[in-house]
């Protein structure tokens, strides 16, 4: 099922210390740029490619033939944001969103192949609006969308037609419902409504007939339809229900029971399945442990993979991010921790693979640094999985480090190229990224330990790994920083407060400060969900001592080390505010903050001169906190506060 509710003062301090660069320093833009060519997609008849490409400064749609003997021709030109998500609608259509200013309002624009036209099919303002379902072996004309227009809390579901622009009802939300579902046929034909606490999935045999109860969770297990299965009578479902781990099972409508369990690991959660729309069978289920997994259910695929496999490096992922609706030509992606991303068209009939870019060719891969996974132990027991990237060749030893928790919390870090990553460890820092209790696919008892542990458990976590790189020697304990974005921005805050002692600087950006304004301004979209915040992170009124001790502002005396902040200031998810206060606080103290905001941007900057300021002010921060401020940024220096 297709989730709708997106859950998402210095005194100067010079440290005299040598970062001496042994690489090349790549340039700060080379890492932050946008990529050259990006996302490649297939037409459903296979004749024609697309992907995305910068046009000035701004990520837009281009159009090629397959064969690669015509000149790309670009088809939007949008100037002032980079396109998000698009797609194919048939051969002769495209749609993609785009939001404007970073508000997260998504608008659903139509491209006319044939005539050159752009048309904004959801010109309602202060809606967001997303695709449902494509309809591709359906129709051509019509789409499934999801729009908040009528009431910003909940989203109804519409029929779209592409050409005419009409826009029908398909599922009026009666205020309650949280999700919807539709069956191989296009019918909606499954619901989910939710208190925020306890959740109902809802079934009905067509769209003419009511909705009945068939499962009941509360929000700390998963019951998550998938997709139905081919015969349209029963569903795949991801289910950790009376065990740990997240599994796929088959469940029985009629029945109301599982049948089977088509796939379980015994260390971490399933993450999804897959499918072939064409032949109606299942293909592979996925998993992540160090790395991502698969499992195979279809020996063709799993042919299909291993021919690829044999043709490219050992050391690189694998994802087929696009096919044509034959399904006998793939468009490849692969990627590493030191390789950006390269894509390839598959002929699976000719077993041919052939190059059709590398997205960002002026990062070399061996200047690039390896990202190797590791673990510790917390104060109570679990292990915690993460990853350390050292800067090439220079010994593991007393070595700046930047502690980088993820953002979410609900999520976690992977294995694969990361420019932030890469840019810091070019700088001669270790990065040290942990994947702390609350972080996903570990599992319903690591995930159900961060209830309500903002700023504790959830702190201790990263503080443990302090001390452990500590331990291992990698670090100089005087030359510990921490950074990170929304959530992970929070956890700067807190460390920065909670645990002064272990930090010699931080660089908050798009974070929490304070948890009771954070609950009051979140999105409207997410306030049917409310419930399962406060029991996840804190109820107000019932948890007020709690939140209090949790949210940084209120602790902000106890910073002792610089501290860098940047915000959007049109973040629809953490609120410009929470910036604002964190501050004001520090100027009350009479410290001067170097204080980033962004009046184009919401929550991160997508526009790139943002990027190159935002890191521009990042690099030479943290020289002077970490590093040592005669090494410069490696161009020309920017000053850290920056509002535009």
């Amino acid at each position: 099922m297709k989730k709708i509710i997106f859950l998402f003062f210095v005194s100067a301090l010079f440290l005299q210390a040598d970062i001496l660069y042994a690489e090349k320093l790549v340039p700060m833009k080379d890492f932050f740029r946008n990529p050259e060519k990006a996302a490649y997609q297939l037409s459903p008849d296979g004749a024609k490619l697309s992907f995305k490409a910068p046009y000035k400064k701004r990520m837009n749609i281009f159009i090629q033939d397959t064969q690669l003997k015509n000149k790309p021709y670009r088809i939007t030109s949008v100037t002032d944001r980079d396109i998000q998500g698009y797609f194919w609608k048939g051969n002769d259509h495209i749609l993609y969103m785009r939001d404007f200013g970073g508000d997260e309002n998504y608008h659903v624009f139509c491209v006319d192949l044939k005539t050159k036209r752009t048309k904004d099919l959801t010109p309602f303002k202060g809606a967001r609006n997303g695709i449902m379902d494509d309809l591709e072996d359906i129709s051509d004309d019509e789409v499934l969308m999801f729009s908040n227009k009528n009431k910003k809390e909940v989203f109804d579901i519409y029929s779209l037609n592409i050409i005419t622009g009409k826009i029908s009802m398909r599922a009026e939300n009666p205020g309650n419902i949280t999700d919807y579902g539709t069956d191989h046929q296009g019918r909606v034909r499954l619901a989910e409504i939710s208190d925020g606490v306890n959740t109902d999935i809802l079934y009905r045999e067509s769209e003419d007939k009511p909705f009945k109860k068939i499962f009941h969770t509360g929000f700390k297990d998963t019951f998550n339809p998938q997709f139905f299965t081919f015969d349209d009578k029963d569903l795949y479902v991801a289910s950790n229900m009376g065990r740990d781990k997240i599994v796929i099972v088959k469940y029985d409508v009629a029945a109301g029971k599982e049948r089977e369990v088509l796939f379980k690991h015994p260390d971490v959660d399933v993450s999804g399945i897959s499918y072939s729309k064409k032949r109606k069978v299942l293909l592979a289920a996925s998993y992540y442990t160090s790395k991502q997994g698969r499992y195979f259910f279809d020996d063709e695929i799993k042919g299909i993979f291993e021919k690829i496999q044999k043709k490219l490096p050992e050391d690189v992922e694998i994802d087929i991010s696009s096919t044509n609706k034959n399904e006998d030509m793939f468009i490849v992606t692969t990627y590493s921790d030191k390789i950006p991303g390269i894509s390839y068209l598959y002929d699976v009939k000719k077993d041919a693979l052939s190059m059709l870019t590398i997205a960002c060719p002026w990062i070399k891969p061996e200047q690039m640094a390896s990202m190797k996974p590791i673990e510790y132990k917390s104060r109570d027991g679990f292990t915690i999985h993460g990853y350390l990237t050292l800067p090439n060749n220079k010994e593991a030893k007393n070595l700046p480090v930047i502690i980088n928790p993820h953002g979410g919390p609900w999520s976690r870090n992977r294995w694969d190229y990361n420019r932030e990553v890469q840019f810091l460890a070019n700088r001669g820092y270790a990065i040290l990224q942990m994947n702390f209790r609350g972080s996903t696919g570990y599992g319903k008892k690591f995930w159900a330990a961060s209830f309500k542990q903002w700023g504790l458990k959830m702190q201790d976590d990263i503080s443990d790994g302090v001390k452990w790189i500590i331990e291992q020697g990698i670090a100089d304990p005087d030359r510990v920083a921490i950074y990170g974005a929304s959530y992970g921005g929070y956890a700067t805050l807190a460390g920065m407060t909670f645990t002064p002692e272990l930090y010699a600087c931080g660089v908050d950006y798009v974070g929490i400060s304070n948890l009771f304004t954070f609950l009051k301004t979140i999105p409207a979209y997410w306030k049917p969900t409310i419930e399962m915040w406060y029991e996840e992170v804190g109820n107000p009124e019932k948890d007020k001592e709690l939140m209090t001790k949790v949210s940084p502002l209120f602790h902000v005396d106890n910073i002792k080390a610089p501290l860098l902040i940047a915000q959007g200031a049109n973040d629809p998810r953490v609120n410009i505010n929470e910036s604002n206060q964190m501050v004001d606080a520090l100027k009350k103290r009479g410290i001067k903050v170097p204080y980033i905001v962004k009046k184009n941007e919401g929550h991160g900057f997508r526009n790139e001169e943002n990027r190159f300021d935002f890191y521009r002010a990042m690099e030479k921060f943290l020289a002077e906190c970490v590093g040592n401020k005669k090494t410069g940024t490696g161009e020309q220096n920017g000053k850290h506060s920056t509002t535009n």
